[in-house]
């Protein structure tokens, strides 16, 4: 047991009497350490009674009856069959499928999720997940440096908690330098890779095609957005090397932020830089279909220290609640949703428009979008609240990133704007 038990009671003593101390409590004292204070713990109480006070609890939480904004996390409709089928036993309780033989059920839902994403997102390989959309872009970031390329260029229209932690995970590596752009970019022999987002946390559509060829040798990463996807052509299909992003809006309520789905996807050549897992579909010895774990080879578990990644317990209900959403919307449905909301966001804005809130994007975009307030923008956010409205996110004193998808009816928007027309 030597190598989970640190060291033996003998051995503990033996550095007491080394340090002149009888006990920790005394060596704590010594070192000005106090002792845990007193728990001021109440009686147990009834299950009743219990009840009682969560649900009082839970009431102070603010519900929104309409929302209007997103920023990377969305209101969508979820299908009942989603919920009660990821709520059975066997998938609640399936954890990390190592024991291939025994887990077949959990491992093909995970096959099916990475083929989805494959397919949506234009790639050739999608791992079994990471912890959330940020996680997965500052994981992409380790799968473009090599000995060569060190220089990451993180477009400054990626969603700026992303890019935090981009920076977080990488502040204390010194080979790998990250800058920021604005509208546009200039590639050196030592850029890695290019990162942008599409749509890009204000809406725009970015013209991957063109990014890619300015971008030449240096991987080009997309974040998307995989409802958009439903609409908008693979980035696969226009250059992308990885796509990485959020798949909240697959399947999982916004829930307080999470649990979320970090969803990566990438080009064959790269599938040994990938984080995680991927399950593989084989045949066994009686040559029946059956699956198995196929791939980990950044994992710590499997490459000890030598792992550039410690992606050992993974998202794997959510992602197995992606696989259920898309498979029960289908790929039409998936469609609809899109251009459902895409068709909503442009009705709203133009109906913003009509009563002062000029559009502040240029370019086309998808269902979100900024706008100008000829007032400030926190006196309006107050009126709305009392409405019972979660208006869009303030970006400053008088510009607001709106949001619609198919959840918002053409009835609540007109609603919405004869609530901000009479607060103008």
């Amino acid at each position: 047991m030597s190598k989970y038990i640190v060291n033996s009671s003998e051995e503990q003593q033996e550095m007491l009497d080394e340090l002149g101390c009888a006990s920790f409590a005394e060596l704590f004292r010594k070192a000005g350490v106090l002792g845990a204070p007193q728990l001021s713990i109440p009686e147990g109480v009834t299950e009743f009674e219990a009840y009682r006070d969560m649900a009082a609890l839970a009431a102070e939480n603010h519900v929104f009856k309409h929302v209007f904004r997103g920023a990377g996390s969305y209101k969508h409709f979820i299908p009942s069959a989603v919920k009660n089928i990821v709520s059975r036993n066997e998938f609640v309780t399936a954890y990390t499928p190592y024991q291939a033989e025994v887990s077949q059920g959990i491992l093909q839902g995970i096959f099916e999720y990475q083929s989805m994403m494959c397919e949506l997102t234009g790639m050739d390989v999608s791992n079994a997940s990471v912890y959330d959309g940020g996680t997965a872009a500052a994981e992409a970031v380790m799968m473009c440096v090599d000995r060569k390329h060190h220089k990451i260029l993180l477009s400054r229209g990626i969603n700026p908690e992303y890019r935090k932690v981009v920076h977080t995970y990488h502040q204390f590596s010194d080979s790998i330098e990250i800058e920021e752009f604005g509208t546009d970019f200039e590639v050196d022999s030592n850029t890695a890779g290019v990162f942008v987002q599409y749509p890009d946390f204000f809406g725009n559509i970015p013209d991957l095609v063109k990014i890619k060829e300015k971008a030449g040798d240096a991987k080009l990463v997309v974040i998307a957005n995989p409802t958009a996807l439903g609409l908008l052509e693979a980035p696969g299909k226009l250059g992308a090397d990885i796509v990485v992003g959020e798949g909240q809006q697959l399947g999982m309520p916004m829930s307080f932020g999470g649990p979320y789905l970090g969803f990566m996807c990438a080009k064959e050549k790269l599938v040994r830089q990938l984080p995680g897992r991927i399950v593989g579909q084989t045949v066994d010895k009686d040559g029946k279909t059956c699956y198995t774990l196929t791939l980990q080879a950044r994992e710590q578990h499997i490459r000890r220290e030598k792992a550039s990644s410690s992606i050992c317990s993974n998202e794997a209900l959510c992602a197995f609640t992606a696989a259920v959403y898309l498979a029960a919307v289908g790929p039409k449905g998936l469609y609809d949703v899109a251009d459902t909301s895409f068709q909503l966001a442009h009705y709203l804005a133009d109906r913003l428009n009509e009563i002062g809130l000029s559009v502040v994007n240029k370019g086309e975009f998808f269902n979100e979008f900024v706008t100008e307030c000829p007032i400030d923008s926190k006196e309006l956010m107050k009126h709305l609240y009392e409405k019972d409205i979660l208006g869009g996110l303030l970006l400053s004193n008088n510009r607001i990133l709106w949001c619609a998808t198919e959840v918002n009816t053409k009835e609540e928007i007109d609603w919405l704007v004869d609530v901000i027309r009479e607060v103008l």
